[in-house]
């Protein structure tokens, strides 16, 4: 009864964090060095003396502001259920966002150097190492890459790897053109197809929706603009992203899922309306997951998040939160 009444309880706090996150978190821009990602913050406005730190990935053509909302609601939770405060780093991944301006970020437009950039970040930010990676899509991978190379030794000795990740509607493997719908090839072969500058947003989506792509997607490429004088220009760099995506589709994590760094945990959440898992490969990871129970020996599991696309920050956030926070990492259990 008493565990009924406790649940409960956390359920309704958890709904007051998703519907007035802005009385417990604040979030701003950092400043940071030419040579390292551009990044934001939201940090619980707690006064507890030990900080944690997430860092928080997007997914491809996205930027950091797209998991703004989520963050926040994460970290209201996250102030009553946890033992430590959280600082939620909201990473713009090369060739995305403020990165795409920032210099020195040079080929290849990989996942390894997308990861090393994320120890670059937060070798020059003098922060402690992660606790937590949360990655949407091609932001999963990198996180997968990221404990990957923590785990080598690719960072140096001071670097360890993060204590759980949590890889969101991104599959471990690689993705075969023939197992694609070929919507996301499609899309990047139409931009790179669109005059430079763009006349405008209502030009971009309106010529998208004639080409046949759906007037939501069409109106989120649109948000990726940014004024130039009198036009529009992308807001990443299309060319090195399209590099970014195809090391994303040549490139298995398999291996590690199946020998993961032990005092580690590995989360991937499924949507149960996505379409980028085919029936062999969540097969695959079940069967692993079943196999590594135990953190000390390195964890994974998997979750399914219900009425959810690929877009699991905006098709489900509510659904998603109530998988993510009551399984987040505590730094003192």
């Amino acid at each position: 009864m008493a565990k009924t009444l406790k649940n409960r309880f956390e359920s309704r706090l958890l709904l007051r964090f998703i519907e007035s996150p802005s009385l417990f978190v604040s979030c701003f821009t950092n400043s940071r060095s030419l040579q390292t990602l551009a990044y934001e913050e939201v940090r619980s406005s707690g006064d507890r003396k030990s900080e944690s730190t997430a860092l928080i990935l997007h997914g491809l053509l996205g930027s950091g502001r797209n998991w703004r909302s989520f963050s926040r609601s994460l970290v209201s939770s996250l102030s009553v259920s946890s033992a430590s405060d959280w600082k939620m780093v909201l990473v713009d991944l090369r060739n995305h966002g403020r990165s795409a301006e920032v210099e020195g970020l040079n080929p290849p437009h990989d996942l390894v150097n997308s990861a090393k950039d994320l120890a670059d970040l937060v070798k020059a930010s003098g922060w402690k190492w992660p606790e937590v990676v949360i990655g949407h899509s091609l932001g999963g991978k990198v996180a997968l890459q990221f404990m990957e190379s923590c785990a080598r030794g690719d960072f140096g000795e001071s670097a360890s790897p993060p204590k759980q990740l949590w890889v969101l509607d991104s599959v471990p493997g690689e993705v075969k053109a023939e197992k694609s719908d070929g919507e996301v090839e499609k899309v990047l072969k139409t931009l790179q197809s669109l005059p430079s500058p763009i006349p405008s947003r209502k030009w971009l989506v309106d010529h998208m929706v004639e080409l046949g792509f759906s007037r939501s997607l069409s109106e989120w490429i649109g948000s990726n603009l940014k004024r130039s004088g009198d036009s529009q220009i992308w807001a990443f760099n299309l060319d090195g992203a399209v590099q970014m995506f195809n090391s994303y589709r040549e490139t298995s994590y398999w291996s590690l899922l199946e020998n993961p760094p032990k005092e580690t945990e590995i989360n991937f959440v499924i949507a149960e309306k996505s379409d980028r898992w085919d029936n062999d490969t969540t097969k695959r990871l079940e069967r692993i997951a079943n196999l590594r129970q135990n953190v000390s020996e390195g964890k994974v599991a998997t979750h399914l998040l219900r009425n959810s696309g690929h877009w699991v920050h905006t098709d489900n956030p509510k659904g998603l939160l109530e998988i993510v926070s009551p399984n987040f990492y505590s730094p003192h259990e």
